[in-house]
């Protein structure tokens, strides 16, 4: 199993629409460790941990997001595996 780490940043409706939320259910669904937050851009950075697949699946679904938002741009940074999370959670 390919362990990674991924930083994915949304942008466009990302905000007050339940995103960070929707990001920590479908973290956890995968197995994902790390954290989702709100950047004062209006953007949203998720760091996530994991499976190079799952961590795939959960930049696929976070590119068309929960119902109320709308996802513009986004992109997805690898890197090493740091094992620095436990669980999955949103930073203020």
């Amino acid at each position: 199993m390919n362990e990674r780490r991924a930083e994915i940043l949304v942008d466009g409706l990302v905000q007050g629409v339940g995103f960070r939320y929707f990001v920590v259910r479908q973290a956890e669904k995968l197995n994902l460790n790390g954290f989702v937050k709100n950047l004062p851009s209006g953007e949203v950075l998720a760091v996530v941990e994991g499976a190079e697949g799952m961590i795939a699946e959960l930049y696929k679904q976070m590119k068309s997001g929960p119902m109320r938002s709308s996802v513009r741009r986004h992109k997805i940074e690898w890197g090493e595996m740091k094992n620095e999370f436990k669980g999955f959670s949103v930073k203020y």
